[in-house]
């Protein structure tokens, strides 16, 4: 099963009547079958983000990478990665994504070109910092599935693609580090999302952009640097990745988690704040950049099961539908401009099952299997209901955004994936 090999000998050791009911009850849901089988058919469509997307994003490829190599061929997703670090620009930056120029069809002032790759356009919405480290963690994905190291020693525009890796992270240290606090910043955004309150179109940085520092970005670095470690455990850089990513975990913890309430802050703003007077925002749970933050390796095993009950308990308070919620509460009225303007819309508190189904994986990783199962139901029920991936879900479980969003079969996938290895190994030790 997809990565069941990480599951520990401690992880999987059954204690008990109860472990093994649970273990058999997970092998016998059909509903899990039926809804990864859908997800696989989704993900043979392509590499593109979903329906209605023609763009491929880094950031959404990291989450379907595993099973898209087990749908498509290797070699084409190899030269889907390869299109991306040819479309690294002269800084060292990343785009988002890239789209053949004749599918570039939507308005965008700053569109990216690069000589190495002439008949792609790249896009990016620079009020994140996740496209390097998405790009980092997709390719340390397909090496650790594929076992293709050569695709480190591709020349591109005649720069191999790990010394390319390096012009990413020095890039990342010189135009998006904050030297006070040693973490990496970007704009002002919904927890993970890419969209500011500020202006009207609010995915690029401008004169209303302000600089923020979130966990979201910082544990993304960590994962990508721990990545690097993994895949180029020579390199003459190890020691200065181990170096860094020591110092993100110090600091993500010092400033950014909140000892007393049990939670991140959502922001430092290590100049303005946004935030109107009157509203603390650090009343704001951010259950996705929470998330990552685990999968990073930033929370003990009792504060795992502390944040995992605050978000049940925010589910319950929003009525929202499942742990996929973005953030709770949500801003208020009219802080953001346009779709997100009202609470419970996208990134402002809408349903996201895209980081909903990660936390899920964390869940089974850490060894709350009971918790994982039984918080993935809600997910799983309305992909049954909608025979289909939708990008995000409003209240009531209304469906919004891409009917086949990639990223949420992605990790649907991977989590049904993980949760049947646990079970198949209970029964196995139990028989």
């Amino acid at each position: 099963m997809l990565l069941g090999t990480q599951l520990s000998a401690q992880q999987t050791k059954p204690d008990g009547i109860t472990q093994l009911k649970l273990a058999k009850s997970i092998l016998a849901d059909q509903n899990l079958k039926y809804v990864d089988s859908l997800a696989r058919e989704v993900i043979k469509e392509g590499f593109n983000a979903g329906s209605g997307y023609s763009q491929i994003w880094a950031r959404d490829l990291n989450t379907f990478i595993e099973t898209a190599l087990e749908e498509r061929s290797q070699a084409d997703i190899r030269g889907a990665i390869l299109v991306f670090f040819q479309m690294q620009q002269p800084n060292g930056e990343m785009v988002d994504g890239y789209v053949l120029k004749k599918d570039f069809t939507w308005h965008d002032d700053t569109p990216y070109y690069s000589e190495n790759a002439p008949g792609h356009v790249g896009f990016k919405n620079t009020v994140e910092t996740d496209q390097e480290t998405s790009l980092i963690q997709l390719l340390g994905k397909y090496i650790r599935k594929t076992k293709d190291y050569s695709i480190l020693e591709e020349s591109i525009g005649g720069i191999y693609v790990k010394d390319r890796i390096q012009l990413m992270l020095d890039y990342l240290k010189r135009e998006r580090f904050n030297h006070k606090y040693q973490l990496l910043w970007g704009a002002m955004t919904a927890d993970w999302g890419d969209v500011q309150p500020n202006d009207s179109f609010g995915c690029d940085w401008n004169e209303l952009s302000n600089e923020a520092i979130d966990i979201y970005d910082n544990a993304m670095f960590i994962i990508a640097l721990q990545t690097l470690i993994d895949i180029q455990p020579n390199s003459p850089k190890v020691t200065e990745w181990k170096g860094l990513k020591k110092s993100l975990e110090t600091n993500s913890r010092r400033y950014l988690w909140d000892k007393k309430k049990q939670k991140f802050i959502p922001h430092i703003y290590p100049k303005t704040s946004p935030i109107p007077k009157g509203f603390d925002e650090n009343t704001i749970h951010y259950h996705g950049g929470t998330a990552i933050a685990i999968e990073a390796g930033l929370l003990s095993a009792s504060e795992i099961k502390t944040v995992n009950t605050q978000m049940l308990e925010n589910v319950r308070l929003s009525g929202m539908p499942s742990i996929g919620l973005t953030l709770y509460p949500t801003y208020p009225v009219g802080f953001f401009i346009g779709g997100m303007a009202q609470p419970y819309q996208y990134q402002n508190g809408g349903d996201w099952t895209w980081f909903g189904g990660r936390m899920i994986q964390q869940l089974v990783l850490n060894g709350f299997y009971q918790e994982a199962y039984a918080e993935l139901q809600p997910m799983i029920d309305r992909v049954v209901k909608n025979k289909g991936f939708y990008e995000w879900y409003g209240q009531n479980n209304v469906p919004s955004g891409s009917g086949k969003f990639k990223g949420s079969a992605g990790v649907l996938s991977k989590a049904i994936a993980l949760l049947e290895s646990w079970a198949e190994t209970t029964v196995e030790k139990n028989h």
